[in-house]
């Protein structure tokens, strides 16, 4: 017997039991694009590029690293927000808002001109980083079922350390500062890269499996 098909103009209830609209509403838009590999890679390459650059010009003002870095940190908020609605969220939903609010936060505070000190901008992103990384180790112990969690794991431990060794470490010159947060960057955002292509992976393999199990169903 055929399994009647899925209505397209119903609700679609997600393996965590989350419910999204009709197709083409914005929360089945934003569960679609947050849980797509592309937009992970985009999320890697904001994180990246920003590192690259920072190396690439190490002797730039203060007032560009801390534009630079503020950039990074509003466009890695955006990412994180639209991935909370990715069907994959495992019910972590609200930790991860939470933690796309705190990148949004942070990168105002790294644009307004008062805050452009070498202290600040060290406290402003250390403390992001160390309370990212303290999420995703938590989403990597906790969460069950989870693909890839020695990636996230090692992703959340740099995120960690990153934190720590901003916060800890005195700087005292902008060049100094500039080439921590680079290579930092840089790291963060291989990190990214390698838990982007370790969705892809996962997905393909949860798509083979569909295909695998669909002629199962027809008798």
């Amino acid at each position: 017997m055929t399994e009647p098909p899925r209505s397209r103009v119903g609700p679609d209830r997600t393996p965590d039991d989350t419910v999204f609209g009709p197709e083409g509403e914005p929360m089945a838009v934003l569960a679609a694009v947050g849980g797509s590999w592309l937009w992970a890679l985009g999320s890697a390459l904001v994180t990246l590029v920003p590192g690259i650059l920072v190396l690439v010009w190490p002797d730039e003002t203060l007032h560009v690293l801390a534009v630079i870095i503020g950039l990074y940190l509003l466009l890695s908020g955006v990412f994180r927000f639209v991935s909370v609605f990715a069907p994959a969220s495992h019910g972590e939903r609200f930790a991860r808002l939470l933690l796309a609010a705190l990148f949004v936060v942070a990168g105002v505070l790294c644009l307004r001109h008062p805050l452009q000190t070498i202290a600040a901008l060290s406290l402003i992103v250390g403390a992001t980083w160390l309370v990212s990384g303290m999420l995703t180790l938590y989403s990597a112990i906790s969460v069950k079922g989870l693909p890839h969690r020695g990636v996230l794991f090692a992703a959340g431990a740099l995120g960690v350390a990153a934190g720590i060794v901003v916060l800890a470490l005195p700087t005292e010159s902008a060049v100094v500062l500039t080439r921590l947060l680079g290579l930092w960057l840089v790291l963060l955002g291989v990190a990214e890269l390698v838990l982007a292509f370790a969705l892809r992976s996962a997905l393909r393999k949860e798509a083979e499996a569909r295909s695998a199990d669909r002629p199962a169903t027809t008798g």
